[in-house]
């Protein structure tokens, strides 16, 4: 099951990558809570995450990649990602790893939080 959740995570982040967020909402349920790491708090549903990528892709221009998985036993799973956070003129904000976690209802993404990876 968890590579069915893993093939999900891959088309999301390639889809946010390319800018299509209709592609990434499509991995989505229509009540999904996302974390809003770059403002930090929760957003609820594909209007509020349209609204909050928009505006921030005004302002920065991240890109991430999902580099490991892991299962948890509570059933979520856990995505290391290599985040890259460039501002608008190519200037690096942040280069390095950050772990979103996820569950999945229905076969899609029903929540996403952020956890530090430890070093």
């Amino acid at each position: 099951m968890s590579n069915q959740f893993e093939q999900i995570i891959e088309e999301a982040y390639n889809a946010f990558n390319e800018r299509n967020i209709n592609n990434c909402l499509s991995t989505m349920q229509e009540d999904v809570q996302w974390s809003k790491a770059w403002e930090g708090g929760y957003i609820s549903g594909h209007d509020e995450i349209r609204q909050y990528w928009t505006r921030q892709w005004t302002e920065i221009n991240p890109k991430v990649e999902p580099v490991g998985f892991d299962e948890r036993e509570n059933g979520c799973l856990e995505v290391k990602v290599h985040q890259n956070v460039k501002d608008l003129q190519g200037n690096s904000m942040f280069d390095g790893f950050v772990k979103h976690v996820y569950t999945f209802e229905d076969g899609l993404i029903k929540t996403m939080d952020i956890e530090l990876v430890e070093n």
